[in-house]
């Protein structure tokens, strides 16, 4: 399917890694041109290199430090002077943050800590990038949440209720930016196994981290997130949906928060 990404200019934030490198690939092979911001030079510089391979025509690597709000302001200020807008923004980047402790272990740094990276890392790429996605012709905001929301886990407390307020944010900004033709969607994925969370789950004794079954039964047991399909899934399975959610296809879907979880008896 043709998502209407040919030319088009997309920023992923966190895009050297995980499902926002998936979706920097899926825009690539679209055409697009994409851009990536994370913090390691080296591998802004290997995956833009990569990107130009699938198909990206302009493919730039954008170095800065999301709790950082100058460093952001820069790299899209770079970004305007280099494209002039932006038709769609994905916010991807932030692993499992904050490790898994009880709620009365965490200091209120490690809290604040959490929430700068997942909640404000999103709010200053989106605050630097509206300018440019106001001057495009269409314009799309995809942000990355988690299941986690709707199904708790106590040891992730910090981790789910930063990425529950991203999506409280994603729904008003879905609203507010409405009257402008700025789609706002929030996509929420279950058990995604990439690389970083692959070497989390290396040090657990007799458990094969490529296996995708055997991961969601450890995840099943400790944590009860039971999924219909008894598999967790490859970073891969979102990057089609998030590249839909910020397509010009995408002409009427906003403030939707998209489940891709394997399957769940939440909603």
């Amino acid at each position: 399917m043709d998502l209407g990404l040919k030319n088009a200019n997309v920023l992923v934030s966190g895009g050297t890694g995980g499902m926002g490198r998936a979706a920097a690939d899926c825009f690539a092979a679209d055409g697009a041109r994409v851009a990536v911001m994370a913090r390691s030079r080296a591998e802004l510089d290997s995956t833009v290199a990569a990107l130009k391979k699938l198909g990206a025509p302009d493919a730039v690597g954008l170095q800065a430090d999301l709790f950082d709000g100058a460093s952001v302001d820069a790299a899209l200020a770079e970004l305007g002077r280099r494209w002039g807008h932006l038709n769609a923004v994905v916010n991807a980047a932030g692993p499992l943050s904050g490790g898994l402790k009880t709620f009365e272990t965490y200091t209120d740094e490690e809290w604040q800590n959490v929430y700068s990276g997942l909640l404000m890392g999103a709010v200053r790429t989106i605050r630097a990038a509206l300018p440019l996605l106001r001057k495009a012709p269409w314009a799309r905001i995809v942000n990355v949440s988690a299941m986690s929301t709707k199904r708790q886990s106590p040891p992730l407390v910090a981790y789910t209720s930063a990425k529950a307020a991203l999506t409280s944010v994603s729904k008003n900004l879905s609203q507010s930016l409405a009257p402008e033709g700025i789609l706002v969607n929030t996509v929420s994925p279950g058990t995604f196994v990439s690389e970083s969370f692959k070497a989390s789950m290396a040090p657990i004794p007799d458990l094969d981290e490529n296996d995708l079954y055997a991961v969601m039964g450890y995840i099943n047991k400790n944590f009860g997130h039971h999924v219909f399909l008894n598999r967790a899934a490859e970073p891969a399975e979102i990057g089609p949906v998030i590249a839909f959610a910020a397509s010009a296809r995408n002409t009427y879907m906003t403030g939707a928060n998209i489940n891709v979880d394997g399957g769940s008896d939440f909603t």
